[in-house]
């Protein structure tokens, strides 16, 4: 198995630097052999090479650097994100760059709540709240279509395309469908979008979604605007088994859902090509002030090694990396009852000692 790994931005490689341990662990348990390679892809990198802080002027990732990661099982990323570096410049020159290039066309998100991390939610706990988020990636208001004219006048236009095709939101929808039979838990599947507002773009997905359901007679078909889904999160999470939404609605609810399972600090996420290579990575930013004080929760990073192994695995169909990716889940939840919190400077536990204590579980598990 060969992993690409891009540290990233701030904490981003002290994250990594936890989930690394905790592969070389669970590749010991287990029995299967790895290795890995780092991409120097990051803001100083940018800054170093003259890129302007305040305007994209040079490529933050190389294409022939794209072209390399192509060849890797997997990509594994720390962080974006560089207090000195507009916002949008290393967002859209990496993150949206990759999607697109490498075709990820779902971001998936699990909302899981471990035991022993709180909830602002009174009275629900880890059997409330454990569901999938399914975002369509590469599509939506993210391609950038629209523009600017009159800039800086009264008469400013600023336009900005909600982009579907039928192929996109087509394949968003049939991946959710699979993965909510393989789920196998309430086998309901939810739409989420604006069908009553945005009745050309959320026409074609609700079509889309009526017509591929009609293959999948085992899965109850749901749907929800979106302002009703927020606020179903909050009163009911535990209604929900697998959600498919577009790219900026999905953007938005899958920040509610992290912190209904306790904060950013826990949230994983993939960007998935199931015919490709997928990068997998921690939600959260980059936390600069926290850079290098061995002080940033590890356990969302830590969880996306989690799902790099079993998506790898599953997309590969080798059940060892499933098993891993199994153990390495088990093991942070062995791990969570143990912290104090699951904010930097509050967990009771540096960085490396998270790091170490879930190693340390995968070994020592049955």
């Amino acid at each position: 198995m060969r992993i690409a790994v891009i540290g990233g931005d701030g904490t981003g490689p002290e994250v990594v630097a936890e989930g690394l341990k905790v592969l070389q662990a669970v590749a010991e348990k287990v029995g299967f052999d790895y290795e890995t390679t780092d991409f120097d892809v990051s803001g100083d990198r940018y800054l170093a090479a003259g890129g302007d802080p305040n305007v994209a002027s040079i490529p933050v990732i190389r294409d022939e650097e794209i072209d390399a990661l192509r060849a890797y099982d997997a990509i594994y990323l720390g962080a974006v994100g560089h207090p000195d570096i507009a916002p949008g410049i290393l967002e859209k020159g990496l993150l949206l760059h990759l999607r697109f290039a490498l075709d990820q066309y779902v971001n998936l998100r699990p909302v899981k709540l471990y035991p022993g991390v709180e909830t602002p939610l009174a009275g629900k706990g880890p059997e409330d709240v454990d569901f999938v988020v399914v975002r369509e990636n590469t599509e939506g208001l993210y391609t950038g279509m629209g523009g600017v004219q009159y800039a800086g006048t009264a008469t400013e236009v600023a336009t900005q395309i909600m982009c579907n095709t039928r192929h996109g939101v087509e394949r968003a929808i049939r991946y959710a469908f699979e993965l909510c039979r393989r789920r196998n838990d309430k086998k309901r599947l939810t739409l989420v979008g604006k069908t009553n507002v945005l009745t050309h773009a959320h026409g074609l997905w609700y079509r889309a979604f009526c017509e591929i359901g009609e293959e999948y007679d085992d899965i109850e078909k749901d749907y929800n605007h979106v302002d009703a889904c927020c606020m179903w999160f909050v009163k009911n999470p535990e209604y929900y088994d697998t959600i498919v939404v577009c790219n900026m609605f999905g953007d938005i609810i899958t920040d509610l859902g992290a912190m209904i399972q306790g904060g950013m600090g826990v949230a994983a996420g993939g960007n998935i090509n199931p015919d490709g290579v997928s990068m997998f990575e921690p939600i959260g930013g980059s936390a600069p002030k926290y850079t290098g004080q061995n002080v940033i929760n590890p356990v969302a990073a830590v969880a996306s090694l989690a799902m790099l192994l079993r998506e790898t695995g599953q997309n590969t169909s080798d059940a060892k990396l499933i098993e891993a990716g199994d153990r390495v889940e088990a093991a942070i939840m062995a791990v969570t009852p143990k912290m104090k919190s699951q904010s930097a400077k509050r967990m009771g536990y540096s960085t490396s000692e998270v790091g170490d204590l879930i190693a340390a579980a995968v070994a020592e598990a049955q």
